[in-house]
């Protein structure tokens, strides 16, 4: 497995930088608004995006996307705007440890999207993972 392609290698850095993420912004809601602190966050993702683009010359003209393309691009950023301001917000009114496995109920919820929206088909460990998620979620939220 070349490990540079890894989806594998790019979920758990994804998982990694998801953890810093809560940590941070934890940190980082004290004492200002969250949705202020979501707009920052935004324009730092902006630049620092931005800056890969640049340095890995990938800059190129979006012209020749399908409308579908730029909907569901639209749709994704839109949704992504919204969790970021949930989850903020989240963040400063409750603790970490519970706010951001709250937060990871959106495993579960995907895993029941991509088979009604999708049509993946269900095998049994990701059937089995989805609900021990969403029985931690439960655990977590209640206790």
């Amino acid at each position: 497995m070349n490990l540079r392609e890894s989806w594998l290698l790019f979920a758990l850095g994804s998982a990694f930088f998801a953890a810093l993420t809560a940590l941070f912004g934890k940190l980082g809601v004290a004492g200002i608004n969250s949705n202020l602190a979501t707009f920052i966050r935004t324009v730092v993702i902006l630049l620092v995006t931005a800056g890969i683009l640049s340095l890995r010359s990938e800059w190129a003209r979006p012209s020749g996307l399908s409308w579908q393309t730029w909907l569901f691009l639209v749709l994704s950023g839109i949704a992504t705007g919204l969790s970021w301001l949930c989850y903020y917000r989240a963040l400063q009114l409750g603790p970490v440890s519970k706010v951001a496995p709250i937060d990871k109920l959106s495993v579960a919820f995907v895993i029941v999207l991509g088979l009604l929206v999708l049509g993946e088909k269900p095998s049994l460990p990701t059937l089995i993972g989805g609900a021990l998620i969403l029985a931690g979620a439960l655990v977590i939220a209640i206790f």
